[in-house]
């Protein structure tokens, strides 16, 4: 059948070797259109050999309650390698490029202590850089919501000395701030503690616990640090759950 409908769309003119050759291509063209439909709908995977972990000014002796600590991970499309960035601040150096500022598909995150309790922060950009991301701002948001997991398995093997040597950390809820210029995808959301974050498949809708943490109004030792080191949303008031 497929051949049937390929061979009406070449000319009689053409040899049966270019036909050959045509129909192959769009063949070719078909496969890797469903692969790439099917990877959509597959369950992501972590793969540990393909992450680069950078550190910068941070150890996994610093807990984050005392010094900043951030990630920024980025991946290539065209390699797949994973890159992540520990630092005191959000690694700008990485987020350059065309290909970046084109696809917007990094994700930043901080950690935060709030009253005394320790919670991580996630930042995903949906839409609102150009056009092109408020086209398929739907699907980015499905895709995120899809990997984000692999991301936070990504932030444990990344930072695993730092989680053995203060445990509790893996118990500390995983905030999304899904960051978009449509309403339907611009929310927070709680994914619970990171260690069952991580382990799930993706990303169901919000965890039953739905405060977001505020910061206290003045100058304390319970909270830290006392701004948000990653511009975007970062109260209720920002964004509708």
């Amino acid at each position: 059948m497929r051949i049937l409908t390929a061979s009406l769309l070449v000319p009689s003119k053409i040899n049966p070797e270019k036909q050959s050759s045509i129909y192959f291509y769009r063949t070719r063209r078909r496969s890797k259109k469903n692969y790439q439909v099917a990877r959509l709908l597959e369950p992501a995977i972590f793969e540990a050999s393909k992450l680069t972990v950078l550190f910068s000014g941070v150890d996994e002796e610093n807990h984050p309650g005392k010094l900043p600590r951030t990630y920024t991970f980025t991946h290539c499309d065209l390699t797949s390698k994973l890159t992540l960035t520990i630092s005191q601040t959000i690694n700008n150096s990485q987020l350059q490029g065309w290909h970046n500022r084109l696809h917007r598909d990094e994700v930043v995150a901080e950690w935060k202590k709030v009253k005394g309790k320790m919670s991580l922060h996630v930042h995903c950009h949906i839409s609102g850089s150009h056009f092109l991301l408020d086209l398929c701002a739907r699907l980015r948001y499905y895709i995120f919501c899809k990997e984000l997991p692999v991301v936070l398995k990504a932030f444990i093997h990344g930072d695993g000395n730092l989680l053995q040597n203060y445990p509790e950390l893996q118990n500390a809820p995983v905030w999304i701030y899904f960051n978009s210029n449509i309403q339907e995808f611009n929310k927070i959301e709680c994914l619970g503690p990171l260690k069952e974050a991580a382990s799930s498949n993706e990303v169901h809708g919000p965890h039953k616990e739905k405060t977001l943490p505020e910061p206290c109004q003045e100058s304390c030792t319970c909270c830290f640090p006392s701004r948000s080191l990653i511009h975007g949303p970062t109260s209720i008031s920002d964004v509708n759950f």
